[in-house]
């Protein structure tokens, strides 16, 4: 009879995951992967080719991760780009190393950031669409222009230059709005 394998392939990435979430991307290595998940190496080079692959799958995991994070947001409001703007300024808050690895770590065959942000379910188009509903004549470049200073705040969070609260997010994006419709 074959010994149960108890080190699975989900253990594996759920503990990559969670320790990209703790402590970034970069510390992903076997060696602290099968010491987090109670195991030798082996296991890991048994499901995953190289640690390429593991860091692959971490990253697709995080795609889906925040896909979730945004579509269970609350929203607040219906001034198009404040939604999507608290919803990745508060992503970058909480999930700090997940918002590095997901929109500040460029590397080759990942997601766009446009590509992310809009989802499966068109979120960034859904955006434009309100914008140009409400009579902005280019809602692609106010779309770049609110993109640029959610970018911005969020990215500012990670250094901790970043603290304002809901309320005056949700108020500085409002007016962000309006200055640049403008």
């Amino acid at each position: 009879m074959a010994r149960k394998e108890s080190i699975t392939i989900d253990r594996i990435l759920g503990t990559a995951f969670e320790m990209t979430r703790e402590s970034g991307a970069d510390s992903i290595t076997a060696r602290h992967v099968a010491e987090k998940a109670g195991c030798s190496t082996q296991p890991i080079f048994r499901v995953y080719k190289n640690m390429s692959e593991l860091q692959t799958a971490v990253y697709e995991k995080a795609v889906e991760y925040f896909r979730n994070y945004y579509d269970g947001f609350e929203r607040h409001g219906n001034v198009p780009f404040t939604n999507l703007g608290m919803a990745y300024i508060a992503f970058a808050r909480k999930e700090k190393n997940l918002f590095r690895l997901l929109f500040v770590d460029a590397a080759p065959g990942r997601v766009s950031m446009y590509e992310l942000l809009n989802g499966t379910e068109g979120n960034v188009v859904a955006e434009i669409n309100l914008a140009k509903e409400l009579g902005c004549t280019d809602p692609g470049g106010l779309f770049m222009k609110m993109w640029i200073f959610i970018h911005g705040a969020a990215c500012m969070t990670l250094s901790g230059d970043y603290d304002l609260t809901d309320e005056e997010t949700l108020n500085l994006l409002e007016k962000a709005y309006t200055s640049f419709l403008a």
